[in-house]
């Protein structure tokens, strides 16, 4: 069975690889870049189940990006990543259409839940989330 594709951004180097590394152990086939054009470049050119996207990075942030992602592909899911608590970006975020949110740190179990949840309503196809609960 083919995994989930996860896309995860985040300005934070060793957050990406982290999560990278523990999804693609629970068989998803996750890929990590850390910011918002590097994310629109990869979207741009390789197939997604959903994305993982902090809302507060450098550059092009998180808000931003799910907007331009919601209008090239409304069905993809994005999940919302926030380690400043920021209630009003966050509403900002849901409002332009994503599937959840998470706050940083983040539980694995909680990311594998809501990930299979975002690609269940997009299509995809998740691994077994049995285990870490």
């Amino acid at each position: 069975m083919e995994g989930l594709r996860v896309l995860i951004v985040d300005d934070e180097e060793e957050l990406v690889s982290a999560l990278v590394e523990r999804l693609n152990l629970r068989g998803f086939r996750a890929h990590g870049v850390t910011n918002g054009s590097a994310a629109l470049a990869f979207l741009g050119a390789e197939a997604c189940d959903v994305v993982l996207l902090d809302v507060k990075m450098p550059g092009l942030g998180g808000l931003e990006v799910i907007r331009r992602i919601k209008t090239a592909d409304p069905h993809l899911e994005v999940v919302l990543l926030t380690g400043h608590g920021s209630v009003k970006s966050v509403e900002e975020g849901m409002a332009l259409g994503a599937f959840d949110y998470l706050m940083k740190p983040v539980k694995i179990d909680n990311l594998v839940r809501i990930l299979a949840a975002a690609g269940a309503k997009s299509g995809g196809t998740a691994p077994d989330s049995e285990g870490e609960e």
